[in-house]
Order: structure tokens, then sequence, then C-alpha cells
């Protein structure tokens, strides 16, 4: 243990740097965010004069600048939280509770598990009742009932439960049984479970939040088929859910997987959208098909997966990586006879805590190849389905979802997974041009 030392401290000394540089990075680029938007909230920007009033352009403003400020409280307890856990050995405490009450080795491990997951859940409980029923609320979105929202809570809780428990045991199981390369198996069940609940979510979970319904305009349903026809998409079907019984934002999205895939519209969508505008909508999702980013996110979802699990595996190997985030090394188990074995629910609590923490760093990349995907999807809708449409529904949706039109640059260059609406519209009206620097 004593050789390990130098290097945990390190470990510790780095970890504690960059989470510090992480959080004041956030509420740094937060801070702007709040003041750009504050500052521009008084006249509509000149390219949207003519199609957004000063008051939706200023209850934007406002509810941008109403969840920034939440974000701020969120950004620092969730640092603090992770802090607690690693550091301040609030995770290595957990643990040593629990030895202490169940003694087999896989219970245990699936007890921290689920500890671990539940005092989250805590913690972020007010964040999400304050989101829904506060800043929502304020801002003429909220439409859930509080009887809805715990039935949401409870079900999610138990589906949760009954996907994640026998999943969590069966990696705990193979992360003792199958040696060194432990983390391939892993993977592979892993990205196994991720397809098959792609392919059963659409049929046997969304049912369980939401009504689908086929959808029953029978002219947009023509218009929607042959425009799927044009693309060359088949789907399962046409579905109409009911996202209003929720919350007034719109949406339109595909889901599933295969043969699985359906094509489903938020009732809110259709209200708001009129049928030309919503095939824009729906041939930008198309867009996305036909240059397979969906494809390409999933693989790549998978070849980072599989990085990270090899990441682990070594990680496994290295005293100091525990002892420098402030838990026991390997606790073994030596009750009742149990041969000793390492603690491997430990180990992937710690890298999950730790891989947010230098993750972050990525996050400009990231963004800026999903804006380049929006681009380029927004350019096949405008090749499908025309110019005018594509703007009208766009400008709709940002003004319905009281989405800012005033960003912050180097916010939105950071974060924003979607273009900003000046940049987005202007590439519209450039018929398919990408920028460079998007």
């Amino acid at each position: 243990m004593l050789q390990v030392m130098p290097l945990a401290l390190w470990i510790s000394a780095f970890f504690a740097l960059a989470l510090c540089a992480q959080t004041l990075l956030k509420l740094w680029l937060a801070a702007r965010q709040m003041r750009h938007v504050a500052r521009h909230r008084h006249a509509v920007p000149a390219s949207f004069a003519g199609t957004v009033s000063l008051d939706a352009h200023q209850r934007a403003a406002a509810y941008t600048v109403d969840k920034l400020r939440v974000s701020l409280v969120e950004i620092v307890v969730s640092a603090a939280v992770v802090l607690g856990w690693t550091l301040l050995g609030g995770l290595d405490a957990l643990n040593a509770a629990l030895l202490g009450v169940v003694t087999h080795p896989l219970l245990q491990q699936l007890a921290l598990l689920g500890a671990f997951a539940a005092i989250g859940a805590l913690i972020d409980l007010p964040f999400s009742l304050y989101q829904t029923f506060v800043i929502e609320a304020r801002h003429g979105f909220n439409r859930m009932s509080p009887a809805l929202w715990l039935a949401d809570l409870l079900k999610g809780t138990l589906v949760g439960i009954a996907l994640g428990l026998p999943l969590a045991a069966l990696v705990l199981w193979l992360m003792a049984a199958s040696g060194a390369l432990w983390w391939l198996w892993v993977w592979l069940t892993w990205t196994g479970f991720s397809v098959l609940l792609m392919l059963v979510f659409p049929t046997w979970i969304a049912p369980l939040f939401n009504r689908f319904e086929p959808l029953r305009d029978e002219s947009l349903k023509q218009q929607v088929a042959e425009l799927m026809a044009r693309c060359g998409f088949r789907a399962k079907g046409l579905f109409v859910v009911d996202g209003s019984r929720r919350s007034a934002h719109a949406n339109a999205y595909f889901t599933g997987l295969g043969a699985a895939k359906r094509v489903v519209f938020y009732d809110t969508l259709l209200d708001q959208l009129t049928p030309g505008q919503v095939q824009a909508v729906l041939a930008h999702e198309l867009g996305h098909f036909h240059h397979r980013h969906v494809t390409k996110r999933l693989v790549a979802m998978m070849a980072f997966s599989l990085l990270a699990l090899a990441v682990l595996g070594w990680l496994s190997q290295q005293p100091a990586f525990f002892v420098g985030l402030g838990v026991t090394p390997n606790l073994p188990y030596a009750l009742n006879g149990v041969p000793a074995i390492p603690n491997h629910a430990l180990l992937l609590l710690l890298f999950l805590l730790a891989v947010p923490v230098v993750s972050l760093w990525v996050t400009p990349w990231l963004s800026h190849r999903s804006r380049r995907d929006e681009f380029q999807a927004d350019a096949y809708a405008v090749a499908q389905t025309g110019r005018a449409d594509l703007q009208a529904a766009l400008l709709a949706l940002y003004n319905d979802n009281a989405s800012t039109l005033t960003p912050d640059p180097l916010y939105a260059r950071f974060y924003y997974s979607h273009p900003p609406a000046s940049e987005r519209l202007a590439h519209i009206a450039q018929a398919g041009v990408v920028p460079a620097h998007a």
C-alpha cells in the first residue's frame, strides 16, 4: 500500500483540479449565456423582426434565464456530490456499511449499486420538481399534474429495476467469472442489451407512459406516406403520442430499430403546424437516416463503450485508482468462509463518477459534429419539401418552445447540438451550403 500512495496522491490532486476546472467552466459559460440573453432581450434580432414579436422574444429570454439560474445551483450541487462520493469517502463509507448488513458478495454489490442510484435520485428530486412545477409552469409549458408526475416516477423506477437489476447482476457475474478479458464480454452483453431495448421500447415500454394512437388524418397520412416512399423509408406505422398530457412542447421522432421503427408525432406538433410544415419536420428526420447519422452515432457509441470498458479493465488492476478516488481497493469479502474477491461494483461506480469530469472537454467537438448533421438534415428536407415550409415550421417551433434567438456564441459553440436559429435559417436560405465554422 505504501508504494501505491504517491501515485494515489497524484490521482487525487488531478481529479480535484479537474473537477474544480470543470465546475468553474460550466459556471462561467452559464453566466455568459445569462448575460448575453438578458442584454439582447429588449429588441428582436433584425432577421426575425417581421416574424417574431417582441413579447415572444422576451418570453423566450425569460424562460432561458430562469432555466440557467437553476442550472447554476445544479452545477455546484453536482460537483459537491461527486466530491462527497469520492475524495471525501462517501462511496467507501456506503460500501463498508452495506458489508455489515449484506454478506453475499453479489447481493452486496447489487445493494451498493441500488443504494447509490437511490441516493442520486433523491438528490435530483428537488431539481426535477422545481423544473416541472415552477419553471415549466411559470412559462406555460407544464401540463402535468402531481398525480401524473408521481405515476411516471413510480413506473420509471419499476421499469428501471426490472431492466437494470438483471443486467447489473449479469455484468457483475461476468466481471468476476470471465478473467482478464471480462470487459470484452461485458461490452458484448451491453451491446446486445442496447439493441434489444431499441427493438422492444416502442411496443412494450413507451406505451407504459404515453398513449399512442394511429395517425387518423387521412390527408396528412397520405402526404406523409408519399414523402416516405419518395425518400425510400419504411416504418411500421405512423403514430400520434399524447405529449400534451405533460407539456406544451412539440416534437416528432423515429423510434425503434429495423422492422420495429415507428414515426411518432406529438399531438402538440400537429396542433401547431400545417400539414406542409409537418412534412418538412419529418423530412428533416428522414435526412438523418438518409445521411446515416443514426447508424454512425450507434457505431460511435459502441466504439466508445468498448474503449471505455477496455480502460476500465486496465484500471481494475490499478490500486492507485481506487485509493486516489477515496476507496479502499478490492475490498475483500472474508465473511462466512466466502473467498476474497474484488468489489466490481465499486469499480463501476468510481468510473461512472470520474468519466464526466474529464469528458466535458470533448463536448465542443461532439456539439460541432451534431450541428453539422443538423445542417445536412435541413438541406435534405429542403430538397424534399421546399424551403418555405421548413423555415415556417422551425420559426413556429422556436416560438412555441420559447427557444432564445440570441444565445451567447461561445455557449452555443460549446453546448448546442442544434445550430442557433439565425444560423440554421440562414443555411436553409442558402439551399444546403454547410458552413465550415458550424
